[in-house]
């Protein structure tokens, strides 16, 4: 229901021959492990909750009519207009309401769901005991603003329609996530509890899609202009029209390639003559910063946009960086930069799944340093990696790292190791010396070296977050790249050194694998590296994002 509207209609038919572009690597590895995580859940709830094998609609219609428990997986029909056809992994009965069984529509996702919230609860189950009557209401956590769980919340909303128009449907529109630590989120969706997905918001969607199908029929039987034009959309990357689509959008510089706006957003700065990105790169984002502060002042364009449209400033400073095709600077020349030290070592891990099997160091020394060895160091298992395993790779890491703070501190020498986007390395940190292994560090350890002031532990996202203007990503490829750096491997991302992991730890050619994850463990290392220097030196010299034309 959230997928680009023009993307959509091409879909249906095009007044263009489209050629399709096959699912990458990374795409299909993906599916891959959704599909197989979904086997191991469905697994569970047939066991603990029977279940009944849907095997189409028809079936479906006859177990919601029989009340069975549990239906895998569920595919009712709106038999009344036949238009709307929901498909969810699986149905729950919840009880009766007038005579009739009720059902919740459920979604299994591969992914994370929840993120933590001090003003936020929901409720949680089990998959042994699913049903909501067992739910515990969880303080401190909501759903994550995420596009993924907003397409689930409609699905979830649209089977929800579907199953109240067959007089099966809970009055509360209940609906539930499984995540993949295997927790089961209810979420009501008949009130305002969840304003991306709720039923009202639904049936607006809903509306909007079912009138673009109208119009494409109407131009299939009567020609004319075709329904939908191009623009950018968060689909696009992995879109199999986005060649087509990218060439015209590009041609005429259209707004929407200003990253990541959303389809009302653009369609706003469409009515305002904000069609290109050198339009909306000469808006002031000072007056958008305003806007809320005075929302009755219509003086300006942005003044206007900026009170329809949540931080038009970002998305204004995002084209500078499209038009000027160079990143821009946040802060002053002076305050760009990040602290250095006598010995600097850059650490990277790579993991498979939840488990990390690989920290790999950098390491550089002062002029003056003396005898210690720079270059690469990796602590890596190709073995069964158990959470016994993971905790001895790290401790085998941090006895080598904390060993060189030692070194560091008896000859009076200023460390500093430095990561990108902590929040990964914390975790696998904590993961691991949560189990704990002969001779590894303990948590109190841990937290004591993060905790060292001058910072010991610096993480470069958030470093270039403050200081640097992207398009929008600011992810390590993006900065250093900018930074002059590039990777040995072709394809380099840690979603593909998933899919070399699994070649890695086969027969064939293992040793390939391995070395080419090595290699690229290496680069992340060498690539924080060349950021730090960048922001040492060149960065200081790009122009800033107020002052784009400044020289």
């Amino acid at each position: 229901m959230l997928s680009c509207r023009h993307r959509v209609a091409l879909s249906r038919g095009s007044p263009l021959p489209l050629h399709r572009a096959p699912a990458s690597l990374e795409m299909q590895r993906r599916r891959s492990l959704a599909e197989e995580f979904r086997k191991d859940v469905f697994l569970s709830l047939a066991t603990s909750a029977g279940g009944y094998h849907s095997g189409s609609p028809q079936d479906t219609r006859d177990a919601l009519k029989r009340g069975i428990d549990l239906i895998l997986p569920g595919r009712p029909i709106d038999d009344a207009t036949g238009e709307r056809r929901a498909a969810v992994h699986a149905l729950v009965r919840l009880g009766r309401h007038d005579e009739r069984y009720v059902y919740a529509p459920l979604l299994v996702k591969n992914s994370e769901v929840v993120e933590s919230s001090k003003t936020r609860r929901l409720l949680v189950t089990s998959l042994g005991q699913i049903s909501p009557s067992f739910a515990t209401e969880l303080e401190g956590v909501g759903l994550r603003p995420t596009l993924s769980v907003t397409r689930s919340g409609v699905s979830l909303s649209h089977a929800t329609r579907v199953l109240q128009s067959l007089g099966h449907g809970d009055p509360l529109g209940r609906g539930a996530l499984v995540d993949r630590r295997r927790q089961v989120w209810w979420l009501e969706l008949a009130g305002n509890a969840h304003s991306r997905f709720n039923l009202a918001t639904y049936d607006a969607i809903f509306e909007e899609r079912r009138e673009l199908l109208v119009q494409h029929d109407r131009w299939i039987k009567d020609g004319g202009e075709f329904p939908t034009t191009s623009y950018w959309h968060r689909e696009c990357e992995d879109c199999v029209y986005r060649e087509h689509c990218h060439d015209e959008l590009e041609n005429r510089d259209d707004v929407s390639l200003t990253h990541y706006s959303n389809f009302e957003q653009q369609r706003l700065l469409h009515q305002f003559g904000v069609d290109t990105r050198v339009d909306l790169a000469r808006l002031d984002p000072r007056r958008a910063r305003l806007a809320r502060r005075s929302p009755t002042d219509s003086s300006s364009t942005e003044a206007v946009l900026g009170l329809a449209i949540g931080r038009l400033d970002d998305l204004i400073y995002r084209a500078r960086v499209q038009v000027s095709g160079a990143l821009l600077r946040i802060v002053e020349r002076e305050l760009v930069g990040c602290p250095r030290a006598d010995v600097e070592v850059d650490v990277d891990m790579e993991s498979d799944g939840e488990r990390t099997y690989l920290w790999g160091a950098h390491v550089r020394l002062a002029p003056d340093v003396g005898e210690l060895h720079e270059g690469y160091h990796s602590f890596v298992s190709w073995g069964d990696l158990t959470g016994e395993e993971e905790a001895r790779v790290f401790a085998d890491f941090w006895g080598w790292f904390n060993g060189l703070r030692r070194i560091c501190a008896s000859r009076g020498l200023t460390f500093a190791a430095y990561c990108f986007w902590a929040q990964a390395e914390d975790s696998a940190m904590n993961r691991a010396v949560d189990r704990p292994f002969e001779g590894g560090p303990t948590r109190q350890q841990i937290d004591e070296f993060r905790a060292q002031q001058p910072p010991q532990w610096i993480d470069l996202h958030a470093l270039a977050k403050a200081q640097i203007q992207t398009t929008g990503p600011l992810g390590l490829k993006v900065l250093a790249r900018a930074a002059g750096f590039q990777w040995r491997d072709e394809n380099p991302s840690g979603e593909a050194s998933m899919h070399w992991y699994e070649a890695a730890i086969g027969e064939d050619d293992a040793e390939g694998w391995r070395r080419r994850i090595l290699e690229y463990n290496e680069d992340d290392c060498r690539a924080t590296l060349a950021l730090r220097d960048w922001l040492n030196g060149p960065a200081r010299e790009l122009a800033h994002r107020d002052r784009p034309d400044e020289s």
